[in-house]
C-alpha cells in the first residue's frame, strides 16, 4: 500500500518498519505510528485520515468500507444528508446499520457531514441522537449564506443557531464542527470566532479547511486563521487550489494536493505543534475523468491514494521535525 510505505520511509525507525507487514486494517499511516508508540495516542502526531464519502456516492456501506481500506485511509467521513450515504429522514434506522456494516469490514466512521444549521430543523435531533448512540462523536454542520444586507445581524443570527446546536450536541454527547467554506458566513473566521469561543468547547469547535481559508485570505490571512482555530480544532478538510485567469477573469481552480498554492509544510507543522489528533478528511474537488461509473470510481480511488500519500508525507515530516 503506497501511502503506508511512504509514511514508513518518512518516519523511519525499526519499530515502524516492523509493522510494515500488518494487515491493511491495522496498518494505515496513523495506526502504524500509534502502535509504534506502544498503542497510545500520540498527541499532535497521530491524526486520523479519512475519505469524504461524497466522492464515492454509488458504493454501498460495505463496499465503501472495503474501498476505504484499500486506499489506505483510517476511516470515513460519511455523508448524512440528502443524496448522501445515509438519508436524514432514515438516520435512526440507517446510521447504526451503516456503522455496523463499515465496522464489519474493518474500518470506522470518523465523522459525519450534515446540512444541519438549526436545532429546530426536523431531522436535527434525530441525527445528533443517532450519532451519539452509534459512538460517532464528530458532526459537521451545514452552511449559512450571506444576504449581504446587514452582515453584523447575519453573523449574529448564525451565532444564535450555533448556540442552539451546541446545546443539542451536549445533550447527545457529540461535538459539532463549523466548516469555513469560501463564500459562506463564517468563512472569514474572525467574524464567527467571538460567537463560538464562549460556547462549551466539548460541544462545538472548528472544522478547518485551509483551502477555503486561503481563498478568503491568501498571504498571511489563512495562516493567521489556522492559528486562530487551533486551540479548539475538531476536524480538518484538506484540498488544494490556485488562482487562474481565464476569459472571464480570475477564478479558483481546484487541483490535486501539492499542485496548488498552499504551503503544506507550514500547515502540517502548525497543526502538529497544536497537538491535533482528530480526523483529517481528504476531499477531491477537482475534475476526475471517467467514461463510465466504474472508470470514474477507479480514477477517484487512484486520486484519493495520491492525495493521501502527499498528505501523510507532510504530517510525517512535521512529526519527525517536532521529535
Amino acid at each position: 500500500m503506497l501511502p503506508r510505505r511512504l509514511f514508513l520511509e518518512a518516519a523511519g525507525g525499526a519499530a515502524l518498519a516492523a509493522l510494515a507487514h500488518r494487515s491493511p486494517e491495522a496498518a494505515s499511516p496513523a495506526t502504524v505510528e500509534r502502535e509504534a508508540a506502544g498503542g497510545a495516542s500520540v498527541p499532535g502526531s497521530t491524526p486520523r485520515f479519512c475519505i469524504f464519502s461524497k466522492h464515492l456516492p454509488d458504493l454501498e456501506w460495505g463496499d465503501l468500507a472495503a474501498a476505504t481500506i484499500d486506499m489506505g485511509f483510517d476511516g470515513i467521513d460519511l455523508t448524512v444528508r440528502p443524496k448522501g450515504h445515509v438519508l436524514p429522514e432514515r438516520v435512526a434506522e440507517d446510521l447504526p446499520r451503516a456503522a455496523d456494516a463499515i465496522k464489519a469490514k474493518g474500518t470506522t466512521i470518523s465523522m459525519i457531514s450534515t446540512e444541519i444549521t438549526s436545532a429546530d430543523q426536523p431531522t436535527a435531533r434525530a441525527i445528533f441522537a443517532a450519532a451519539g448512540k452509534a459512538g460517532i462523536g464528530l458532526i459537521k454542520v451545514g452552511y449559512w449564506k450571506y444576504a449581504l444586507k446587514d452582515v453584523r445581524a447575519e453573523v449574529a443570527a448564525m451565532g444564535r443557531d450555533l448556540a442552539g446546536l451546541a446545546t443539542l450536541a451536549k445533550q447527545h454527547g457529540v461535538t459539532i464542527g463549523v466548516h469555513n467554506h469560501h463564500g459562506n458566513l463564517g468563512s472569514a473566521l474572525w467574524e464567527i470566532a467571538p460567537h463560538i469561543d464562549p460556547l462549551d468547547p466539548g460541544a462545538i469547535g472548528y472544522y478547518f479547511d485551509p483551502r477555503h481559508a486561503f481563498a478568503e485570505g491568501g498571504g498571511v490571512g489563512w495562516k493567521a486563521a489556522t492559528l486562530l482555530v487551533a486551540p479548539r480544532l475538531k476536524m480538518i478538510a484538506v484540498k488544494d487550489m490556485f488562482w487562474a485567469k481565464g476569459p472571464k477573469g480570475w477564478a479558483i481552480q481546484n487541483c490535486p494536493m501539492g499542485e496548488g498554492m498552499l504551503d503544506w509544510p507550514w500547515f502540517a507543522t502548525a497543526i502538529t505543534r497544536a497537538s491535533f489528533a482528530g480526523p483529517i478528511s481528504v476531499h477531491l474537488e477537482y475534475e476526475i475523468p471517467g467514461t463510465s461509473p466504474e472508470e470514474k470510481r477507479r480514477n477517484t480511488m487512484a486520486a484519493a491514494r495520491r492525495d493521501l500519500e502527499f498528505t501523510t508525507r507532510q504530517f510525517a515530516s512535521a512529526s519527525q521535525a517536532k521529535a
